[in-house]
């Protein structure tokens, strides 16, 4: 049965750590589900890490969809939270409306992600209103990366420090379930969680938040060599996987694979029929039946 937002409520009340991980197709979110993590965010940071950009901005919807129409089929637990992408929710409430449906209807999702603080509370509101589930995200939101002039920490100074306050109160205030807590300092991340009633969820934002958000990339090293100073990287499987098939691609080209091992026989008196010679033993009867 699938985590709902009492479920993740309850983690905060019970005061442990909320943790929540990006999935964007059947392999990371199988994997994930089996290790317990009770909340997948289908995020357009797939615009980086799958698709190939520098920015999260030509990510669509149609991409966020499709993605998260896999990651809800193939798991049965972890509330699935979506993102709603560069500009699919800006433009007016109706928009955000019909782009918010589509990603529950269509992707299968149980809530939705937008950035953007008390200029995007009214929005948040009425998606609310209408039962559509609503995760908040202030602090570094990398859909405004041209605005800010790169990933930038956010908050480190009294005015924008203020700001991101008012801000993480009024997502709070418009129905947000819960927030997304980017790139701030620890020291204020941990003063919005205090202040706040809904659980925050870090990156990048100290170990104060109610709960925690990597890069499902990002952790196994599958991003290349750059690492991000609030990702952690726990194993670099990226390497090992280039070194297998640096491996698969020298025993090809030396023929040492296929062997006899890894062929499919065929029954000789079915090879002599076909060619009229005796012919050479390659895999088993046996495989030939298969």
């Amino acid at each position: 049965m699938r985590k709902t937002i009492r479920d993740i409520h309850k983690l905060q009340a019970d005061g442990e750590a909320i943790v929540m991980i990006t999935a964007y197709d059947a392999f990371s979110a199988r994997l994930s589900e089996a290790a317990g993590v009770p909340m997948l965010l289908v995020g357009d940071s797939l615009g980086m890490v799958v698709q190939g950009h520098d920015v999260p901005i030509p990510v669509t919807l149609d991409h966020i969809i499709y993605h998260a129409s896999i990651v809800t089929r193939v798991t049965t637990t972890p509330l699935i939270v979506g993102d709603l992408p560069f500009m699919s929710y800006t433009i007016s409430s109706k928009q955000a409306l019909a782009s918010a449906a589509r990603l529950l209807r269509e992707g299968g999702v149980g809530a939705v992600k937008l950035e953007g603080g008390a200029v995007m509370a009214p929005t948040i509101r009425r998606l609310v209103e209408v039962g559509i589930p609503v995760m908040g995200h202030i602090g570094l939101m990398p859909q405004s990366v041209y605005k800010v002039s790169g990933m930038r920490v956010q908050g480190r100074d009294l005015e924008s420090a203020q700001a991101l306050l008012r801000d993480a109160h009024a997502v709070e205030k418009a129905g947000a379930f819960a927030i997304v807590l980017e790139a701030v300092p620890a020291p204020l991340a941990k003063i919005i969680s205090d202040r706040l009633t809904i659980p925050t969820i870090g990156i990048g934002a100290g170990v104060g938040c109610d709960g925690q958000v990597q890069v499902f990339h990002d952790l196994f090293g599958l991003y290349g060599d750059f690492i991000p100073r609030h990702a952690k990287r726990y194993t670099d499987l990226g390497a090992q996987i280039t070194e297998t098939i640096r491996q698969y691609a020298d025993d090809v080209r030396a023929h040492r694979f296929p062997d006899d091992e890894h062929s499919f026989g065929m029954k000789d008196d079915i090879l002599r029929a076909l060619t009229g010679d005796e012919p050479p033993k390659i895999g088993t009867d046996d495989d030939a039946a298969d």
